[in-house]
């Protein structure tokens, strides 16, 4: 059976800005592509569409997430296909460059595209004689490639020259083959992230400036140019992923803890994660505890902020949902997940336990403080408020002391500024309030406009 546009189904994760892929073979199999340990959307599209998960392919050794294809062998029987270069220490496929895998009326080739990782394949899904499209995993990316620093300063400039050799072999692909990336819009593996998430070779050759560049020279200085911070996890995803993550064999527990627990829990070492919305933690919250709401970009932000070594403790509102926490955290390999507080803040307050309140202002009440700015550098140089100190939420642990006394903190909308107050009242800050908005608003407020640039804003 041959390929029809509906047999691929890409499933995003909207807060690590991926994509994963179920491809149907069209006889009741599937092709999962780069599925990471969440993998409830996946079985769901499969069971609901009637598909067995045949094979498992992962393009490179992930730092953002952990790979989801040695649980699919394990839950489906699923072949799990990888580069031979990557050395992993489970079952697998082991492909090469060239290597292909009939997937039964298909065909996918291996191609080694590396840049992103030395050992990153891409795939190149093949309908007999014709390309169909090519899974570039973190090789070629919409308008841009992915980030080559993941291996450490020392070898950046040397995978980037990697990534300029292995576009032009994908370029080389006709201009009507589709591209499927897995980094895409809100993925800091992307070098920048981009918006759209898939595209045409052809569309590439018109549309991506990295693609424009005149030689490789120019190349790498664009790529490494654009490369901003990412998190601190990302360091430590790749070697689990070599080594092939724990299985699971049921849904990890969150279990309920008395308000007993959770101080005997911080006196031991561990972290209390405040999962509510921003303005319920202002309202009042344990003191010392770390504003994560629970959205889309929950794991980036407990893997950029803490240790994956210490037991955490979460505290939630009525509604929010227990195993979103688990799946978000276990995905990055965050697994100390000692429980969650039993009835929430009124317990805990029931209990004769104390609080601590945060200043959550709206523009027109926050002007004459400092202000600090904890969006990304990209997102500051461009438009900020005139005379913001700049300080990235992931650097705020080790500048904490270095803040300014009696900030507003802000970023976008108020979420991560949150998360900053959280890191700064753990440091001994005090009379700290955030913005209820994002520098827009705050201009619009104080009769200002934003200024773009980043001289003379850091810490």
């Amino acid at each position: 059976m041959g390929f029809a546009d509906d047999h691929l189904i890409p499933l995003v994760d909207e807060g690590l800005g991926n994509s994963a892929y179920l491809l149907d073979l069209g006889d009741g199999r599937a092709l999962a592509m780069d599925a990471s340990r969440d993998l409830r959307a996946l079985n769901a599209t499969a069971e609901r569409r009637g598909l067995r998960i045949a094979f498992a392919a992962d393009t490179h050794l992930h730092g953002d997430f952990l790979s989801g294809a040695v649980q699919l062998g394990h839950d489906t029987g699923a072949t799990v296909l990888a580069s031979a270069a990557g050395r992993r220490a489970f079952a697998h496929k082991a492909l090469v460059d060239g290597d292909e895998v009939d997937l039964g009326g298909l065909t996918l080739r291996a191609l080694a595209t590396p840049g992103h990782t030395d050992e990153h394949l891409s795939f190149l899904l093949l309908d007999g004689s014709r390309e169909i499209g090519v899974f570039t995993g973190g090789s070629l990316i919409v308008n841009s490639a992915a980030r080559t620093d993941l291996l450490g300063p020392q070898r950046t400039e040397e995978l980037a020259r990697a990534q300029y050799r292995s576009l032009k072999l994908l370029t080389a692909l006709p201009d009507e083959t589709a591209v499927w990336p897995t980094h895409g819009a809100g993925s800091f593996c992307s070098a920048p992230p981009g918006t759209e998430r898939t595209t045409t070779i052809g569309a590439q050759k018109h549309a991506n400036p990295l693609l424009a560049a005149p030689d490789e020279d120019t190349f790498v200085a664009q790529l490494i140019a654009s490369l901003g911070t990412y998190p601190a996890y990302f360091d430590r995803l790749g070697e689990i992923n070599r080594r092939g993550p724990g299985l699971l064999t049921e849904q990890p527990p969150l279990p309920a803890l008395s308000a007993q627990q959770v101080w005997a829990l911080i006196a031991d070492g561990g972290y209390v994660v405040d999962v509510r919305a921003a303005a319920d933690y202002a309202a009042g919250h344990i003191p010392g505890s770390l504003s994560i709401p629970l959205r889309d970009q929950f794991a980036t932000w407990l893997g950029w902020l803490l240790p994956d070594t210490a037991p955490l403790v979460f505290v939630t509102s009525e509604s929010q949902d227990l195993s979103e926490i688990v799946w978000q955290a276990y995905k990055i390999g965050y697994e100390r997940l000692a429980g969650h507080l039993r009835g929430g803040m009124d317990a805990w307050l029931a209990d004769g336990n104390p609080q601590t309140t945060t200043s959550f202002l709206t523009a027109s009440r926050a002007a004459g403080r400092p202000y600090v700015d904890v969006r990304q550098e990209s997102e500051f140089a461009a438009g900020h408020v005139p005379g913001a100190v700049h300080i990235e939420l992931g650097a705020l642990n080790d500048s904490a002391a270095d803040a300014p006394t009696g900030p507003v903190v802000a970023c976008g909308h108020g979420e991560r500024a949150m998360t900053a107050a959280s890191l700064l009242e753990r440091a001994g800050h005090t009379d700290i309030a955030v913005l209820d908005g994002g520098p827009a608003d705050y201009t619009a407020a104080q009769g200002q406009r934003l200024v773009t640039g980043t001289e003379d804003t850091r810490l």
